[in-house]
């Protein structure tokens, strides 16, 4: 069994989910299609998952050995903060990156608040009734949980994660990462403009349905 469950066959089985393709595991966790095709392929072979108009997994205690395998393995070596993004996929209830990472999500990378590599939260919204099994899902990688930004100096590591607790979620997803909707995006943006004026701009001229009306040019800075 360990011989095919590697840290990467672990997280294919995490992130599937019934009826999906191997293109979007790929795409859910950000890793090069035929790195997932090869793992797909020797679970496969050993019984783990199935496919049947997609993929599945052929039992849950095969799901839950991978999360504690990729657990033990974040508790070991610290996620990084690209992976970080990915171990909420692995969880078993619905959420959406919100506030500055729904601005990231939704200008697909293309606008990032300058976070600090050593203080970095993410922030998430997830089902209230859900708070605690997600409490305990992000505790046992290793990742502390707050409902608001904890300061640097309260944290062992450098990852915090925000959650944002709702009566229920409106989901999109953008490029395989579930998000909050677009207008509920805009609508913080312009909650916090100054920070986030080239963000609007941005989605104005990557959504042609848009009419934001905000133009902005970044000022070169002069040289002395």
């Amino acid at each position: 069994m360990y011989e095919v469950l590697d840290e990467t066959a672990a997280q294919v089985v995490l992130a599937i989910e019934r009826g999906d393709s191997i293109r979007r595991i790929a795409q859910r966790l950000q890793t090069p299609y035929e790195t997932v095709r090869q793992a797909v392929n020797r679970l496969e072979e050993a019984g783990y998952i199935r496919y049947d108009d997609g993929l599945s997994t052929v039992d849950d205690r095969v799901r839950d050995a991978a999360r504690d395998l990729v657990a033990a393995s974040a508790r070991v070596n610290p996620p990084t903060i690209e992976e970080a993004y990915i171990i909420p996929q692995f969880g078993d209830w619905p959420f959406a990156f919100t506030r500055i990472d729904a601005v990231y999500v939704w200008t697909q990378g293309g606008y990032q608040v300058g976070r600090h590599p050593e203080d970095y939260p993410l922030f998430i919204a997830v089902r209230e009734r859900d708070v605690d099994a997600w409490e305990a899902f992000f505790e046992s990688f290793d990742l502390p949980t707050a409902f608001e930004r904890q300061p640097e100096n309260e944290l062992a590591g450098r990852l915090q994660i925000v959650l944002d607790p709702r009566p229920s979620l409106e989901i999109d997803h953008i490029e395989g990462y579930p998000v909050i909707q677009r207008a509920e995006t805009i609508e913080y943006m312009h909650e916090n403009y100054a920070q986030f004026q080239s963000a609007l701009a941005m989605l104005d001229r990557m959504y042609e349905d848009l009419d934001l009306g905000v133009a902005y040019r970044e000022t070169e800075r002069v040289r002395s």
